[in-house]
């Protein structure tokens, strides 16, 4: 059942088996006989859960050359097994609580309680030793029209409480409970509608502040990417699908690594992009940085974004804080070197953090609101809920310039779902440039506008306004999941404690 509730993610996107999933494992998690039978039982769930969900991380071992590709099944399996333990603890600390003290069975208080371990488990996930926030349960929510729009107050982790209480309420349904089904059913629908009425406006017409941008997606796969024969090649697709330069002001937008030349140190490099650009135009593209080391030193490398103008100058970049384990960096890389194990991005040094979150000027760009300005996050950065913005300085956009050409056919569509609720959860609009897709423009409401599928070369053009107010997320953050937690976990202790017609129906 764990693994068949995977299927509910994209890209098969069978989104009632993880209510089907779910809802055998509440059955079988409340009947165990100890809090021992119960964590295994949540284990094996989450084993199977993480194995078909993370499948196309075998993938990105076929496009490396230090290790045996054999070796990508084997993460999978490894790192499912370590990641079902928070599906293992929500499910032994639900069967504790529900039968702490309760004289029977509370199907009601398990549900509720169930309902918060699960949402502070996945938070523990994302959290703990840099945390792994891939697939949560509320991404679901996608599927069905509305629900998603909750996350303008509980985000993504309250969206996955959600869903395990309407799992609950197809367990309950199972066992003849009718009036507290019927009683769950009905709250649930009403928060729907409610989530769904309360969704902000469609996008207003083109304002006056809005500015031009255009995103660029090259169709350049992970295996063609570093093979300097066809570097030439690769910058005349970029150069023919930006354009010529204009008179009119406008924001190109490439992917994550577009430029494998260091821009802070090679001027030639600077100035062939910057003959791409028109007089008012600013191209945002994704680079490494490096700082040269004093002689017996490291160099430090950085996986950065740049904000170049038609003059050649760099007016900013954003070093990517939230890197991948294994991919920019190898832990623990004084004992995994020895064992053969290397990273899976090329080169010999690791790349190191940068600062989080800011809010970066769009020079030349600006409206009624004052000047325009961008948040940047790059690749897997955007799946952590909740930190993703500067909120003290809230930006007209989010851009997130990613390279999922090494994520098989699993990994774009999931990383794109994810993204669509960080539109929602901010409520701000979230461009994507990929090197082989899938690009999109992304509105406030989770919206896909336009998107280039994988494997196609193209552009999107469009114009980015000031964004609407922030949402209740974008103010508190998950301390609002928090919230909903603790009211979840009241409503389960209320329920075990109390008997009434309700709990006993």
């Amino acid at each position: 059942m764990g693994g068949g509730s995977a299927l509910a993610f994209e890209p098969l996107n069978l989104w009632p088996m993880a209510f089907v999933g779910i809802a055998v494992l509440m059955d079988r998690v409340q009947a165990a006989q100890s809090w021992r039978q119960a964590w295994m039982r949540g284990w094996v769930f989450g084993a199977g859960h993480f194995i078909v969900g993370f499948n196309w991380i075998a993938t990105a071992f076929t496009y490396q050359s230090n290790m045996p590709p054999w070796l990508g099944a084997f993460a999978v399996v490894l790192l499912s097994l370590y990641l079902a333990v928070f599906p293992a603890l929500a499910a032994a600390l639900a069967w504790r609580l529900a039968r702490q003290g309760a004289p029977r069975e509370r199907p009601l208080a398990f549900m509720c309680m169930f309902a918060a371990a699960w949402m502070a488990c996945e938070w523990l996930r994302a959290s703990l030793f840099t945390g792994l926030a891939w697939n949560p349960l509320g991404v679901v929510w996608l599927a069905v029209p509305g629900v998603a729009q909750a996350a303008r107050w509980i985000g993504t982790y309250g969206l996955s409480a959600l869903l395990v209480l309407a799992s609950g309420v197809l367990w309950i349904s199972f066992r003849r409970r009718w009036l507290a089904t019927t009683a769950c059913a009905l709250l649930l629908t009403l928060g729907v509608v409610v989530a769904g009425r309360r969704a902000p406006p469609p996008l207003a017409p083109r304002s006056a502040a809005a500015i031009s941008v255009r995103i660029v997606q090259p169709n350049i796969g992970q295996d063609e990417k570093y093979d300097s024969t066809q570097a030439e090649r690769h910058e005349r697709i970029y150069a023919n699908l930006s354009g010529a330069p204009s008179s009119q002001p406008r924001l190109l937008l490439w992917p994550e690594s577009a430029s494998l030349r260091f821009l802070e140190v090679e001027p030639q490099a600077r100035a062939d992009l910057a003959a791409l650009l028109g007089p008012h135009d600013v191209l945002l593209t994704g680079g490494n940085s490096v700082t040269f080391a004093a002689a017996g030193g490291a160099d430090v490398f950085h996986n950065s974004v740049f904000a170049l103008d038609s003059a050649g100058a760099i007016q900013w970049r954003y070093d990517k804080a939230h890197l991948v384990p294994f991919g920019e960096y190898l832990p623990a890389r004084s004992v995994l070197e020895h064992l053969g194990l290397s990273r899976l991005v090329p080169g010999d040094g690791d790349f190191i953090a940068g600062l989080g979150p800011r809010t970066l000027p769009l020079p030349g760009f600006s409206g009624a609101a004052g000047e325009a300005s961008v948040g940047v996050q790059i690749c897997y950065e955007i799946i952590f809920s909740g930190r993703v913005l500067d909120e003290s300085h809230r930006p007209w956009f989010l851009f997130n310039p990613t390279n999922d050409a090494w994520f098989g056919s699993w990994g774009p569509p999931q990383h794109l779902a994810q993204t669509r609720l960080r539109a929602i959860e901010e409520g701000v609009t979230v461009i994507r440039a990929a090197p082989n897709g899938i690009s999109a423009w992304i509105s406030p409401t989770g919206r896909v506008l336009d998107s280039i599928a994988v494997h196609r070369a193209g552009v999107i053009d469009g114009y980015i306004s000031p964004p609407p107010p922030a949402t209740v997320f974008s103010r508190m953050g998950n301390w609002s999941c928090g919230l909903f937690g603790v009211l979840l976990l009241a409503l389960g202790l209320a329920a075990r404690n109390r008997t009434s017609y309700l709990v006993s129906a």
